[in-house]
């Protein structure tokens, strides 16, 4: 408030300087008492942006703070790593491996992000944790979570940000999710089972669907 009363005297003060400078000196052209007006102007006003300080400070960009730890797959998933495996050297899931996934499915984004973010999905209910299982990389589930699990090992969780086109397409699913929506999930790889038997005809099915 000092500040702002500070420019604004020292405008009006511009002002009347200028006013009785003109009278006391007729021979002074135009050009100049308005040009010596500006300079006192920019004087003030520069006088009320270094003061403040927040005024030369530009607004965070939301979406580089969202995105920030994030790793895009050159296929656009985006995907961070929030809890690192049991065993780093233990192996990923093969194609056609039983697995067992824990997840929590978002809408609009993840609920530390934004307060408009919705959960559509869990495998937490409230009788606790019943992990998901699935056959990885055989399309038995969205082609974003095909992806992802093949990558990761048992105890690792991970925040994934699949895109539509990875997700449930221009159709959407179940009522819940809209066509186009973009999917966040929370997901923890629980367990790596056993792989099954597979004939000639699923073997020869993998071979010609590569993920």
């Amino acid at each position: 408030m000092k500040t702002t009363l500070n420019l604004l005297l020292a405008l009006c003060f511009t002002s009347h300087s200028a006013s009785a400078w003109s009278v006391s000196e007729k021979s002074s052209s135009l050009s100049t008492r308005v040009s010596r007006r500006d300079a006192l102007q920019k004087v003030g006003l520069a006088s009320l942006i270094a003061s403040t300080p927040s005024l030369l400070v530009l607004p965070a960009n939301a979406d580089d703070d969202k995105d920030k730890g994030y790793i895009t797959t050159p296929r656009g998933l985006k995907y961070k790593v929030t809890q690192p495996p049991t065993d780093v050297t233990s192996p990923t899931p093969q194609r056609a491996q039983n697995v067992k996934a824990k997840y929590t499915l978002y809408l609009n984004g993840f609920p530390e992000d934004t307060f408009s973010a919705t959960k559509i999905d869990s495998s937490k209910g409230v009788f606790g944790e019943k992990p998901f299982g699935f056959m990885a990389g055989v399309g038995g589930v969205i082609k974003g979570w095909d992806l992802i699990i093949m990558e990761m090992r048992v105890g690792e969780a991970r925040k994934l940000v699949i895109p539509a086109e990875f997700g449930y397409g221009a159709k959407g699913a179940g009522g819940k999710i809209p066509g186009g929506a973009t999917l966040y999930f929370d997901v923890e790889l629980a367990e790596i089972g056993g792989m099954p038997e597979l004939g000639p005809e699923q073997y020869k099915w993998l071979e010609e669907n590569p993920l």
